[in-house]
């Protein structure tokens, strides 16, 4: 009898920790995800992926969403401080730079309050127009936040720069893990 009680404790423990740690290696639309990464001399854990799809059937990007500590949580994930990186790779090569910029900017505006965004606009501006080469397939974006320092931006292989405080950083991750965010991509990412 203590042996099965001995078991089924040994099986509910390993259920309920299966969920609380990170995902692992992954996979999404061919492109692989390291469980692990280094960043900022931080090891963050790959929480989950999602990709983008735009008119039904363009693959836009697949992207990895890595933190110290994952987090199944979207408000914790857009305001928690600790190191955050999403790592994006382009699958398409239909968007434009002006269409990126232009997207970047909506994705600021919906998913931000007005007084937010008015009180950002030069650093929204400032970080659009970052993104000024063309997708291609196979370039990447690497946004990664350091509390203290900010938001680093590297598109196709090249650090843009960085827009410091935490304010800004969190309505970057308010698109991604907002209330008017896509739900499939949020849901990705928080590995749910």
């Amino acid at each position: 009898m203590k042996k099965l009680a001995f078991i089924f404790v040994t099986v509910f423990t390993l259920m309920v920790f299966a969920g609380t740690g990170y995902a692992g290696d992954m996979e999404i639309l061919g492109i692989k995800f390291p469980g692990e990464k280094v960043v900022a001399g931080k090891t963050l854990k790959l929480n989950g992926v999602a990709y983008l799809k735009k008119l039904g059937f363009v693959k836009v990007y697949a992207g990895g969403f890595y933190l110290e500590t994952p987090a199944k949580d979207a408000k914790e994930a857009i305001e928690s401080e600790q190191v955050k990186c999403f790592h994006l790779q382009y699958l398409t090569k239909k968007a434009t730079a002006k269409k990126l910029q232009e997207g970047i900017i909506e994705l600021f505006e919906k998913n931000n309050s007005p007084e937010l965004v008015k009180a950002h606009r030069a650093d929204i501006e400032k970080f659009a127009s970052w993104f000024d080469k063309d997708m291609a397939p196979g370039k990447t974006s690497i946004t990664t936040y350091v509390p203290g320092k900010g938001l680093t931006l590297e598109y196709q292989g090249e650090v843009r720069g960085t827009i410091p405080g935490s304010e800004f950083a969190q309505m970057y991750f308010r698109y991604t893990f907002g209330e008017k965010a896509d739900k499939n991509i949020k849901k990705g990412y928080l590995g749910l």
